[in-house]
């Protein structure tokens, strides 16, 4: 029980339910969250791993990179279909949508993206 309300208590952010949607398209570092979400690594990293932390993500790591996907394999069956209902939810939202057409666009830059990136953003 104590596992599904830490669940349903990371789903319930925004935040995380649109890089959720994110990775329902691909695979995603952080740098490509970053762009997409317009946020801070640090706040990057916390809902990726807050999804990663629940099952819900598997990671894998290539040199400095970090990777997420969703772990459709791995997942237990109820938090497999928990997922699937919560993308099947949101997919039509525009929020959602304009996101999805954001990440066409992000590039991972390298891992002295996050430094480009947040200086970027505070000009």
């Amino acid at each position: 029980m104590k596992n599904l309300i830490k669940i349903y208590k990371v789903l319930s952010d925004e935040s995380r339910l649109r890089v959720l949607s994110l990775l329902n398209v691909r695979e995603c570092c952080v740098c490509e969250v970053m762009q997409v979400l317009e946020i801070s690594q640090s706040k990057a990293s916390r809902i990726l791993s807050s999804l990663h932390d629940v099952g819900i993500l598997k990671l894998h790591k290539a040199g400095l990179w970090s990777h997420y996907s969703i772990d459709w394999e791995g997942m237990e069956d109820y938090l497999k279909d928990i997922t699937e209902q919560t993308i099947n939810v949101i997919k039509t939202n525009d929020r959602i949508i304009a996101d999805r057409e954001r990440l066409k666009k992000a590039k991972r830059i390298g891992p002295e993206c996050t430094c480009k990136l947040e200086k970027a953003a505070a000009a």
